[in-house]
């Protein structure tokens, strides 16, 4: 029963691929009644296969407008997976200003915008014990790494926000938590041009996983998004009910 989301509505960010769609596919094997999927990518968030009723929104998290509807038009709220966000890597002293405000743009303020959207949908009416959030974060925003100034900032800046919610909504049992991701199996990473040089150059793509993960991860491999799905999945279930304001890091020892 602790992890039955029968009857729940939930809304997932960056929900077209990776670990959002991940979340999505296991929150439909799990009875939830409904979701709320935000993606970017129209046609490739159409193409996600769930037997769940969805309602499937096309737009870009920044977009203040989005959010302003999308609290109009839903009811309420019990579960958010904010976990939209891009990821971009140079040093501090080549970095343009305008990649800096883009990359905290997507990644801190629609995280702000989506978590108090969600917020405001979890507190507009009925019981709110039981309700919950969990915020991507990334272990690059809990250990410092050389190229990434912008995005490691903005995933640092993401797990005390969602400290900061958990602490302010903690007496109405609304539970808000972060996950720190390191190396996973997701197109944020294998779609970038340094992971395509690898498979071209170590000649399958597997091997440039495992290439990247025996480099930077103690555990030796990437986690898949099924993997994270389930750590989230749990925060976001009633088998967690004594879990808030927590930064899970799960990174395969990247930090250590």
């Amino acid at each position: 029963m602790a992890m039955d989301f029968d009857g729940r509505t939930a809304l997932i960010t960056g929900a077209a691929s990776g670990i959002g769609a991940a979340v999505a596919r296991w929150l439909d094997e799990r009875g939830i009644a409904r979701l709320v999927l935000v993606d970017s990518d129209a046609a490739v968030l159409a193409r996600l296969e769930l037997r769940t009723p969805c309602r499937r929104v096309a737009g870009d998290v920044r977009d203040e407008q989005l959010w302003a509807e999308l609290e109009a038009s839903e009811p309420g709220l019990d579960h958010a997976v904010l976990n939209a966000g891009i990821a971009d890597g140079c040093p501090i002293v080549s970095l343009d200003y305008a990649d800096w405000r883009a990359m905290l743009s997507v990644n801190l303020d629609g995280m702000f915008l989506s978590l108090r959207a969600a917020l405001r949908l979890m507190t507009r009416s009925g019981e709110t014990r039981g309700r919950s959030a969990v915020l991507t974060s990334s272990a690059a925003g809990v250990k410092p790494v050389p190229m990434t100034a912008a995005y490691g900032s903005s995933k640092a800046a993401v797990a005390h926000l969602a400290r900061v919610a958990a602490a302010e909504h903690a007496a109405q049992g609304i539970r808000v938590n972060a996950v720190a991701p390191g190396r996973v199996d997701t197109p944020i990473w294998t779609k970038n041009a340094h992971f395509q040089t690898m498979v071209d150059e170590l000649g399958s793509r597997q091997a440039a996983l495992d290439t990247l993960a025996q480099e930077s991860t103690p555990l030796g491999r990437f986690a898949s998004a099924e993997e994270m799905a389930g750590q989230i999945g749990f925060l976001l279930s009633d088998a967690a009910w004594n879990v808030t304001g927590t930064v899970l890091v799960s990174d395969g020892g990247n930090s250590l």
